[in-house]
């Protein structure tokens, strides 16, 4: 079901940890030229182009692209009530944890009359893409509005693919989820296509385009991201799901199994990674994970993603390793379950998410934690982050100095104009005390 890695008495380098467990092959360069081609449609021929995707990739055109805000109403009056009750809970966690991601103003004086103020300005509009295919995902509605509504961006614009079994609208859970959080502009369409649509905006929609892209999608969606990047900014090229679990014997080996199937349920390349330093671990999880695919609903998928390349169980003579192999790694989620998490937790430094503790598992993360569940992905976590606040916020540095302040810095100023050779530099301070 899922390969084992064997990496007892062996020290292999970070170069050789990182090519330890092989990616699913998803290719966004290769991607780009149709993602290309889809969003210059668009930029020509607008709806239209967008109809004709619809119909190729989604089984069919929505009757109205641009969603009438009473059929968002009405979908919000038609929330199950558990669901909606989720989603109250939802956003009052999201909210709190994202209100602790954004900055306060600093002032730095430098001199008497010398001061910088740091502040950070929020986008003005931004499109946030919420992806269709194999499941619905009104989470990410909530995971992608409030971090930009607490960052204080005025516009938002969502798109989601249309779905052939309603009407070919957007799903109604979505629908329900973007009315919940306040957000009317909604816009029936998918893909590459969208986030061109989004990005260069489109009249016959009086869509306006938008300053930052956002939100998960599949590999024409990340490619397009990319052809887009420069004209607007965007938050990431997001990839199949990945959850690595450091576990040793005091893990429960059921839970361990639960939270490898959780994440294998979302796409076959999807990978689930268990590191272990206890042979009898490995065992029982392969005895679990045996038992619980046999009765999860999405059976053939799970098979698929836990027997992938992508996938895998590594054995490691101790828990330093395994850190190192995470690292090397930087999984989106990762889980530490071992008996003393916090000395495992030290040596970690990348990943999108570290869920800490038996009962931390990815789920809670996905749902309720707080956190945000759109991360990085495909080893992007050694430099880059999942969305916060912080995606739709930029630093400004405002620069105030008096007369003495400008004066005691002149000449300072002179010497370094003169021997860059932009003496025009120096005579714009100059000319202020002649």
């Amino acid at each position: 079901m899922i390969q084992t890695i064997d990496l007892r008495g062996r020290r292999p380098s970070d170069a050789e940890l990182r090519a330890l467990v092989h990616r699913a092959e998803v290719d966004v360069s290769a991607a780009i030229p149709v993602a290309s081609d889809l969003i210059r449609a668009v930029r020509e021929r607008g709806v239209a182009a967008l109809a004709e995707q619809a119909d190729r990739f989604d089984g069919g055109r929505a009757e109205s692209i641009r969603v009438d805000p009473a059929a968002i109403t009405a979908a919000v009056a038609k929330l199950p009530r558990e669901v909606r009750a989720a989603l109250d809970e939802v956003l009052v966690r999201e909210r709190a944890a994202s209100e602790a991601q954004v900055p306060a103003a600093a002032v730095t004086t430098l001199a008497d009359g010398a001061r910088i103020t740091q502040r950070w300005q929020p986008v003005d509009r931004v499109g946030l893409y919420i992806p269709g295919g194999k499941a619905v995902y009104p989470s990410s509605v909530v995971m992608n509005v409030v971090p930009a509504q607490v960052a204080g961006v005025g516009s938002i614009a969502l798109a989601s693919p249309p779905q052939k079994h309603f009407d070919h609208g957007i799903h109604p859970l979505i629908l329900g989820a973007a009315g919940v959080l306040g957000v009317d502009e909604v816009y029936a369409m998918g893909g590459a296509g969208a986030i061109g649509a989004l990005a260069y905006g489109l009249p016959e929609l009086a869509l306006d385009r938008v300053d930052v892209v956002a939100g998960p999608g599949n590999v024409y969606v990340a490619a397009a991201k990319r052809v887009v990047q420069g004209d607007v900014g965007i938050d990431a090229e997001a990839g199949p799901s990945e959850v690595l679990v450091i576990a040793d014997a005091a893990a429960n080996p059921a839970f361990a199994a639960a939270d490898l199937i959780s994440q294998a349920e979302h796409d076959e390349v999807a990978a689930a990674v268990l590191v272990t330093d206890s042979e009898e671990l490995r065992d029982a999880v392969l005895g679990e994970l045996e038992r619980q695919v046999a009765q999860t609903s999405a059976r053939e998928r799970v098979l698929a993603a836990l027997g992938g390349p992508q996938s895998a169980v590594v054995l490691v003579d101790d828990l330093a390793t395994a850190a190192r192999v995470s690292d090397a790694y930087a999984p989106e989620h990762l889980e530490i379950q071992t008996a003393d998490p916090g000395a495992v937790l030290e040596r970690i430094s990348h990943a999108g998410a570290i869920f800490v503790g038996a009962y931390s598992p990815v789920s809670l993360g996905d749902y309720l934690a707080g956190s945000n569940h759109i991360l990085p992905t495909g080893g992007t976590a050694r430099f880059t982050s999942g969305i916060s606040a912080a995606t739709f916020l930029r630093p400004q540095q405002i620069v105030q100095y008096d007369r003495d302040a400008l004066a005691a810095v002149a000449p300072h100023i002179r010497a370094m104009s003169d021997a860059e050779q932009l003496p025009a530099h120096g005579d714009a301070v100059d000319v202020r005390f002649r």
